[in-house]
């Protein structure tokens, strides 16, 4: 009975060690990113900036594999209505189009060959964020003092970009589901270097213009994603 047991364990263990070196005997992985959740920069001066945004489909990966460590390209894109408060919840109220859009190159390192795989990588690339749409006045305050002196405010028209590097570090697990198939998740901080631009056009009797520019920096944390892979171009 216990020579049964040991032959069984023994089979099994030979069997996942297998199964799990057969990701590696693949020369690439294309990726699917089917979830995220994550931190988008912030928009002016935006209140709740801090929350996560949710999204799906929004990314693809493609991986060169070379034992346990791989060169990874990554592409994301985030194209969606926006709208959100300036400065508080009672001063202004922004109501626009977001896109947002990143392209990281890459490596990703394994820690072990098993059937469940956690790695990390470290990506570098471009970011590009822009917001354009149009903020309107929320105090009523400020309203009710304009009306007493005649002064009518106008609605803002807006455009917000932000163009910079981006530096992120990722810690995630892979899940093999079969040879050339495997689900992953992983989380990562970006740290966002941005060159920053701040157009407005006021709907006044002269349309004034005003223009502003920074350099920011800000750490955006991503804390989850997950996809799907396929392995492809067998080396054996």
């Amino acid at each position: 009975m216990r020579r049964t047991l040991l032959l069984v364990l023994f089979l099994t263990v030979t069997s996942a060690t297998a199964f799990a070196q057969m990701s590696g005997d693949y020369n690439y992985s294309i990726g699917l990113r089917g979830y995220t959740v994550m931190q988008m920069p912030r928009i002016l001066n935006e209140s709740g900036s801090k929350y996560f945004t949710n999204t799906t489909l929004n990314g693809v990966m493609v991986k060169f594999n070379d034992n346990q460590i791989s060169y990874r390209l990554n592409g994301t894109y985030y194209n969606k209505s926006k709208q959100f408060f300036n400065n508080c919840a009672s001063c202004e109220e922004a109501n626009g189009k977001l896109v947002d859009y990143s392209f990281k190159v890459g490596f990703e390192k394994n820690f072990n060959y098993a059937r469940i795989q956690p790695y990390f990588a470290i990506d570098l690339g471009y970011r590009s964020n822009t917001f354009s749409g149009e903020m309107e006045n929320r105090n009523e305050l400020k309203a009710a003092s304009a009306r007493a002196v005649a002064v009518d405010i106008a609605t803002v028209q807006i455009e917000a970009s932000k163009m910079g590097m981006v530096f992120t570090p990722v810690l995630g697990i892979r899940v093999g589901i079969t040879n050339q198939v495997s689900i992953f998740a992983e989380g990562n901080l970006d740290f966002f270097y941005s060159y920053e631009r701040q157009e407005t056009t006021w709907h006044d009797a002269n349309n004034t213009q005003t223009f502003k520019k920074f350099y920011k920096s800000e750490f955006l944390l991503n804390p989850f994603s997950a996809g799907i892979q396929i392995h492809l171009g067998s080396n054996k």
